[in-house]
């Protein structure tokens, strides 16, 4: 049985074994804030959402991974859509992210029906890294 619940601090060592870019003081405000979810099946935990707010207003997903053996079987649709329904319960109505050009995850967030919006290129020598792409979806 699969079931999306917010991040607790019990996900701390499932949590950091996919996302290597979360300081540990932001986790902690991912708990506290309920901007982050963990995805379990079976009551074992494959995935991880987590999202802050872009212009203090609009929900931008920063991270979406589901665990690597787990991935094409339609958990990250399941988190992305559960995060959409939560959002839209809250009366946003956009949500954004993001993924850099070279990664295939653009392509799954355009099935899910986001839009590309347009692209930040950092060019700084120890920040570079491939254009990130920006996608919007109205809710």
């Amino acid at each position: 049985m699969v079931s999306i619940r917010c991040v607790l601090e019990e996900d701390r060592s499932f949590w950091f074994k996919l996302d290597k870019h979360l300081l540990e003081t932001e986790f902690e405000k991912k708990i506290r804030d309920k901007m982050g979810y963990v995805l379990l099946e079976n009551n074992i935990p494959l995935g991880l959402l987590r999202y802050n707010l872009f212009w203090d207003n609009t929900p931008f997903c920063t991270m979406l991974y589901v665990d690597s053996k787990n991935q094409g079987k339609g958990y990250g649709r399941k988190l992305m859509e559960f995060w959409e329904k939560d959002m839209k319960s809250m009366g946003y109505g956009m949500l954004m992210t993001s993924t850099q050009v070279d990664e295939d995850a653009q392509h799954f967030y355009r099935k899910l029906g986001y839009q590309d919006s347009g692209g930040l290129v950092i060019n700084i020598p120890e920040y570079e890294q491939p254009m990130e792409l920006f996608l919007i979806k109205k809710i």
